[in-house]
């Protein structure tokens, strides 16, 4: 095999463009506005489902951080279904770049880290030398936790960048093996496939987990902040 086991990663481009624009855009449309005086039951669970995961996540804030509810559900909503949709075949997946990630990342943090010192300030500093530490220790402390709050940015786009790419080459490299052993042995084929099913599921759920993880660690950023 000398396919390029990264090749599905490289951004998707029409006439020589990048169509990374339309990819990112299309969830959008999965998530209609209703329109009806009564919903049907897609819509209505839904929004059940919305509304549920949003009262979990918003009951720790007070009403500075309450003000986010719009933001933060629908950076789920999008990161969720963006990675729902690279799981079908041909298509593209957005949050495998890292330089997106670190584009949601990095405002939504600076965004915390800048309510934080505008109304928490003297806890926000307090954050940078803990109390009761030792004189000598002092400057250590302070790059340290100085580094530690630069890096959770990094650390955000990271983790999601890291588990949607092993997944998908994981997929990919057996995908490979279960073509490859169809011509070899129809049974260990059978049984590759079967374990590629159940990645398939696995993968499911770790799409929707690493959005809603995503957006949990942002707002306890939040929380942190407000």
């Amino acid at each position: 095999m000398n396919e390029n086991l990264f090749s599905f990663f490289i951004t998707p481009t029409l006439m020589g463009m990048p169509i990374i624009i339309l990819i990112i855009m299309f969830p959008i449309i999965l998530f209609p506005s209703p329109k009806q005086l009564i919903n049907n039951r897609a819509t209505t669970f839904q929004q059940w489902l919305l509304k549920l995961i949003l009262k979990q996540m918003m009951s720790m804030h007070n009403i500075k951080g309450r003000t986010w509810a719009l933001m933060l559900i629908s950076l789920m909503l999008f990161i969720g279904t963006t990675n729902l949709l690279g799981l079908l075949p041909y298509t593209f997946t957005p949050t495998t770049q890292l330089s997106m990630n670190l584009s949601m990342a990095i405002p939504l943090w600076a965004g915390t880290v800048i309510l934080g010192f505008r109304y928490k300030t003297k806890m926000s500093l307090a954050h940078f030398l803990p109390q009761g530490t030792p004189t000598p220790l002092i400057p250590m402390l302070t790059i340290i936790e100085t580094i530690s709050l630069f890096i959770q940015p990094l650390a955000l786009a990271v983790r999601l960048t890291a588990n949607i790419t092993a997944g998908h080459l994981l997929m990919h490299l057996i995908g490979g093996a279960t073509s490859a052993l169809l011509s070899i042995s129809f049974p260990t084929a059978m049984i590759t496939f079967i374990i590629l099913l159940l990645l398939t599921i696995l993968e499911f759920a770790v799409a929707l987990i690493q959005a809603y993880v995503f957006t949990l660690l942002v707002s306890l950023y939040l929380y942190d902040n407000t």
